[in-house]
Order: structure tokens, then sequence, then C-alpha cells
């Protein structure tokens, strides 16, 4: 009993304090301790040294033929080795049956606004303009705070969990407090923090933009394994010539990933700040924001020339299809990237654009409207796709040894239940994209720690986090 009300009283101060680190996590974004305290009471995530998959249906990268009756051993976090089942093999004690499942490399989701789970569902049916700048943004003046960011971002971690993606690129307000909630989640993730040139709820003074940047670089930057900083300039219609660069400089100084939003619209063009080129991408590539740590999100806007700029500054691409065709903003032209080699992402972007966080779903309708925009049924195979949310995708975002399973791959990886009625029989990985939803998701790995279990999140209370965000609820 005494254990009982020591336990609880330590647990409830814990809170508390984390609880006032948040409310002070202003324009500074100036804590520097690592963001422990809700895995601490709350995790039950399981965490071993050594992990054995054994019995699973093995597919180590999206082009791989599907190998049964594998095993998958991680240690400390990465993949150490993987074969063929052996009956006298000795096992170490910690084991995982997969039961004849498909073991496959968790999804990466390359774009993403975590926090905006707050505004599922409450401006539907507008058009992008519309949508962000009579809704959006002066809903998030409104509303949002460093509570609200760590709570709703987490909320996205659990449907991302839930749906088989293990690590995001991360883009909004309060940084701190959604990296703070996806370190929380066992999640991996890109953070980036946003630069834009008017005020918003985490940097009121659009002047401290860059120093706010610097300082939430400098505050996670080598703290965690699972946590990589990054820079978000929001994009070239509402960021300078000289925010765009000061911008870029910043990523560059500790050789971060710079994302942007760019030819997202038809029209974006008449609405670039001081424009340097003829096209949004020939605007940035002029202001040499284009290079290889350079990932541009949406692209549907683009000329040949455009295609060659990216193909020659080596920039990224992450797409978000589900996202540009609810907005109706456009199909990005995917199918000409990839026959140029451009490395090719897939994003949800926000869910409230989407209105959904599950990459699998988002899959289907990448491979589907590019077979229709090219007329062809050969088009974006789905092998492609499966590449742009894994191997690929892991480019795009900027993480490194992520997207396959061979070792020494981070083991971040997803159990699928491919013994479904809609999964049965399954031929090979190309039912992942027509047939497969987050839902056949069983098990999650990330960091070699079983993040997900019979369909059920162990490293935070979901409970908990719903509750939470449902107290925050737009008033209607």
């Amino acid at each position: 009993m005494l254990f009982t009300f020591i336990f609880g009283l330590i647990r409830h101060i814990v809170i508390c304090l984390r609880q006032i680190i948040m409310q002070k996590d202003g324009v500074a974004h100036n804590n520097r301790h690592l963001p422990e305290t809700s895995t601490l009471f709350e995790s039950h995530a399981i965490m071993v040294e050594e992990l054995l998959i054994t019995n699973c249906m093995l597919m180590s990268e999206p082009y791989s033929d599907l190998r049964p009756n594998q095993y998958v051993l991680i240690k400390n976090g990465r993949i150490s080795d993987i074969g063929t089942m052996n009956p006298d093999h000795a096992y170490p004690h910690q084991l995982l049956d997969a039961g004849g499942n498909l073991v496959m490399p968790g999804l990466i989701n390359g774009h993403n606004h975590c926090g905006m789970t707050l505004f599922r569902g409450m401006a539907d049916d507008l058009r992008l303009n519309s949508w962000l700048f009579e809704y959006i943004f002066p809903a998030e003046a409104q509303h949002v705070d460093p509570e609200t960011v760590y709570w709703c971002t987490k909320l996205a971690a659990a449907e991302m969990i839930l749906s088989g993606t293990t690590t995001v690129a991360d883009c909004y307000l309060f940084s701190d407090q959604a990296a703070r909630a996806l370190h929380d989640s066992g999640m991996r993730a890109v953070v980036a923090h946003g630069v834009i040139d008017f005020p918003t709820p985490s940097v009121p003074d659009p002047s401290k933009n860059i120093e706010c940047v610097k300082i939430f670089i400098d505050n996670w930057l080598n703290q965690s394994p699972r946590i990589t900083p990054a820079v978000f300039a929001h994009a070239p219609y509402t960021c300078s010539p000289q925010t765009l660069q000061k911008a870029k400089r910043q990523a560059d100084r500790h050789n971060l990933r710079l994302f942007t939003h760019l030819a997202e619209s038809r029209s974006e063009h008449e609405k670039i700040i001081d424009p340097q080129g003829s096209t949004p991408v020939k605007h940035l590539f002029n202001l040499d924001i284009l290079d290889r740590n350079t990932t541009c999100v949406h692209t549907i806007w683009l000329d040949n020339d455009d295609l060659d700029v990216l193909v020659d500054s080596e920039a990224k691409v992450v797409t978000c299809p589900q996202s540009n065709l609810k907005l109706a903003s456009g199909i990005a032209p995917v199918q000409r990237m990839l026959d140029r080699n451009i490395c090719v992402g897939i994003g949800t972007d926000g869910c409230a654009s989407n209105n959904s966080l599950d990459l699998f779903r988002e899959m289907d309708i990448l491979a589907k409207i590019q077979k229709t925009i090219t007329g062809s049924p050969t088009s974006m195979a789905a092998r492609d796709v499966l590449a742009c949310a894994t191997s690929s995708g892991s480019s795009a975002a900027g993480i490194r040894d992520c997207g396959t399973i061979v070792p020494g791959a981070c083991a971040d990886l997803i159990i699928i239940n491919t013994h479904a009625a809609h999964l049965s029989p399954f031929y090979n990985q190309d039912l992942l994209v027509y047939a497969t939803s987050g839902s056949d998701v069983d098990t999650v790995i990330i960091d070699g720690k079983i993040i997900m279990r019979d369909r059920q999140i162990l490293s935070f209370d979901l409970d908990k986090v719903c509750h939470e965000v449902n107290k925050r609820k737009l008033p209607v």
C-alpha cells in the first residue's frame, strides 16, 4: 500500500512538472531535456536486447521475392540476421511467432502535420486557398498551444502506428512538443520546425523565425536516435526569398533536411513573394535552395524543365495524393518523375486535408491515379508504390538505414495478417497496395521494441490521449 501511494505521488509530480515545462515552451522551445516522462510511467512496450521473429513470410524490400518460413533476429535495435527457419537452432529467450504472416519494413510517412488531428473534419469541401487562409490559419491562431500540439501529435502517432507507419516526417507548430510526443509514442520521426513570414502561435514575431529554428535544432540534435530535427519553410508564397535562404542555411549548418511545399496549386506562381524564376521550382533553384538535402512536397504543377531541375539538383519529392485530390489541387506526375530517377516518397499530409493517416489507403490511390493520367495500366506498378512508402521514402524523408529488412538496418518492421479473407490467397506483395488496409497490421516494432501487438498499442495509453484531444474539440 505504501509503495503504491509513493509510486502514485511520484507519477503525479512528474506529470505536473511536464505540464509546467510544456506551458513554458513558447517561442524559444528551450527545454533541453530528453522527453522521457510519459514513457517512464505509461509505456508497456516490450524492450529487449534480442528479439527473434520466427515462422514468418519475409519481404525484405519492395522488389524482392517473398520468402516463407523465415526468421528475423533483432539485436540492440538493429536487424542482426535473417534466414530460413532451422528446427535445431538455439533460439534466444524472447521469441515472437509471426504465425506464417508477412513481415515487411515499416511504412514511412514522408509528409504530415501531426498536430492537425484537432482539425480533422472541421473544414471539408473547400478550395485550397479558402481552406488554408479562411479556416486553418485562423483556427490555429486561436486554438493551438504547446499542450494541444503534444496531445494531437500523439493521437496522430496512434493512428499511424495502428496502420503500420513506423516513421513520419512532421512539419508543424510548436515543434519541440511534436518531437516530445513522437518520442514518447515510440515512433521514429524527422521533426521539422516551421518557418513562415507571418505571426504564428509558436513564433508570434516572424523576425525570430530563424532564431527559433536554431534553438530547436540545438535542443534535439543527437538527443535521441529516433528523432531527427529538420527545417520546414512553409512555401514560396508565405516565405520571402531571404527567409527561404536563411532557412536553408540553418538546415545546412548541421547537414539536415529542408522541407517545403512546392508547386501545389496551378496559381501558386502568381502568389510567390518576389519571384526569381518563371515557375516555383525555378524560383527555388535560382535561390540555391534545391539540392540533395531538400524535399519538395506536392510538386504537382511541373513542366519538363522543372523535372530537369529536380534531376540535376538531386532534390527529393514527397507526393500526397489523397490530400491533393480532396482539395482538387491536381495530380503530381509521379510516374514521369520515377522515369527520370527522381527519388519520390509518399505522405498523407495532415488529416485536416485527407482525412486519414493510413498509408495503405494512400498507396492504393497513388497507383490508380497514375494509371489513369498516363492512360496505361502498367504505370506506377505496385512495387514502385511500395518503394515510395519504404526504401525510397526513407531517402525522401532524410532517414538512413530504414525501409528495408537487411542486416544492419534499423529494426523498424510490421507484421501483416495475411490470413484475412480479403488477403487469401496471398500471392505477392502487390496485394499490399491493392487490397491491404491499415487494420490488417497486427504488430509494429520500432527500434527493436514491440510498440503494438495484437493491435494493442503498448507504448502509451490511447484512451487518455483521445480524452485529452476531445477536451480541446473546437466549438461548432
